[in-house]
């Protein structure tokens, strides 16, 4: 079953081949997950393994070209994709380079591929050069068409994400479930995915966070099994899926009240979210919402990302930072997640979920309340 109506998908080429026109490009290269994701509704964990290569070729006109490996050719087939071309991968003599040449030759160049900040190439780099030498053509960056498409989102992916969102939520409401004093933060970590899972996400490939008195002193670790203590700061964040797009919004909690630490850092935070969302308009610049929370939550010069787009990627495209000058527009999915030192070494953190529209911004994630929620 397809992840949207072919329409969707035809207008997102659209936008790519316009693009694609406007520099004089034959065919586009994509051989990263999300960027054929978003061109096919190609959704499978497989990517999971790096044995074999997959490659769409985008012409000029007409329809995206897979080739892929066999093994996908049921899933690719099931969706808009009518030409499949395979080969019986893994096959280290040719892994699908000769294939793809001819596929490539056959459409034309030049020929552009992402190579902007946050893309790789998923083949060898030994078959790279093999290609470029067997297709005889012009291969060079794809002057980010593929980022720019991406970035504005249509309303059935934004309801995608609206979806996500709304699972994180249900479950965040359940943290009493699973979490009191004495619980170990790992017990609360393997919980916490339960309960996203019950509450319908697809997966959880993404979850960090941490636990203690006046904060945590870091946002990535691993969970440890150390137990909750009362006069704890725990903070969850996650990254779930459905449909193969995410959330990515955390919660903080005080086990029992909270410190006057904990309670005046919370409200800075929400605080700033609310300077955030009183810019955030088609317009502003990323570096403009980066200065209204910098202002707020402290650290000056030195502040750090405070959010950053969002989409089939838990982190895509523009930083909410100093240097990013990027200007927003109606359909940007973002993140504003201020963070705040509480006392020296520990810190707050926490991230809502919105969209750019013509007007206000409209929060994706459900609004986190003006005082920490007491487990």
């Amino acid at each position: 079953m397809s992840l949207f109506p072919d329409v969707e998908y035809a207008a997102r080429l659209n936008v790519v081949q316009t693009a694609m026109a406007q520099q004089a490009l034959g065919a586009l290269l994509l051989t990263t997950e999300h960027d054929i994701l978003y061109l096919t509704g190609f959704l499978t964990r497989f990517w999971q393994s790096p044995t074999r290569p997959w490659f769409l070729v985008v012409p000029a006109s007409g329809k995206p070209i897979a080739v892929i490996p066999s093994i996908g050719a049921a899933l690719m087939v099931r969706g808009w994709i009518d030409d499949v071309r395979t080969w019986p991968a893994p096959v280290p003599d040719d892994d699908g380079v000769g294939l793809l040449a001819d596929t490539l030759k056959e459409v034309g160049g030049p020929v552009g591929i992402p190579s902007h900040l946050e893309t790789h190439l998923r083949m060898p780099l030994a078959d790279f050069d093999r290609l470029k030498d067997l297709a005889g053509l012009s291969i060079g960056p794809d002057h980010g068409i593929m980022a720019g498409a991406r970035a504005i989102k249509s309303e059935a992916e934004i309801t995608k994400i609206e979806t996500i969102c709304g699972v994180a939520g249900r479950a965040f409401a359940r943290m009493t479930e699973i979490a009191e004093e004495g619980v170990p933060l790992s017990n609360v970590f393997r919980d916490f995915q339960r309960l996203l899972l019950e509450e319908g996400a697809d997966w959880v490939p993404y979850l960090s966070g941490g636990a203690g008195p006046d904060g945590y002193d870091d946002v990535i670790s691993p969970a440890s099994d150390a137990p909750l203590q009362k006069g704890d700061v725990l903070m969850l964040d996650t990254g779930a899926l459905k449909d193969g797009y995410f959330c990515d919004y955390d919660r903080n909690f005080s086990v029992g009240a909270p410190s006057p630490h904990a309670a005046k850092a919370h409200s800075r935070l929400m605080q700033a979210v609310q300077a955030g969302l009183e810019i955030a308009r088609p317009g502003a610049r990323a570096c403009d919402l980066w200065r209204a929370m910098a202002d707020i939550v402290g650290g000056g010069e030195t502040t750090g990302r405070l959010g950053h787009a969002l989409g089939l990627q838990l982190t895509e495209g523009l930083s909410l930072i100093q240097a990013d000058e990027t200007e927003l527009k109606p359909g940007m999915v973002i993140t504003l997640e201020p963070g705040t030192e509480t006392v020296d070494g520990r810190m707050m953190v926490h991230e809502e979920n919105i969209v750019i529209t013509e007007g206000a911004p409209r929060l994706l994630s459900p609004l986190a309340g003006p005082e920490l929620t007491v487990i």
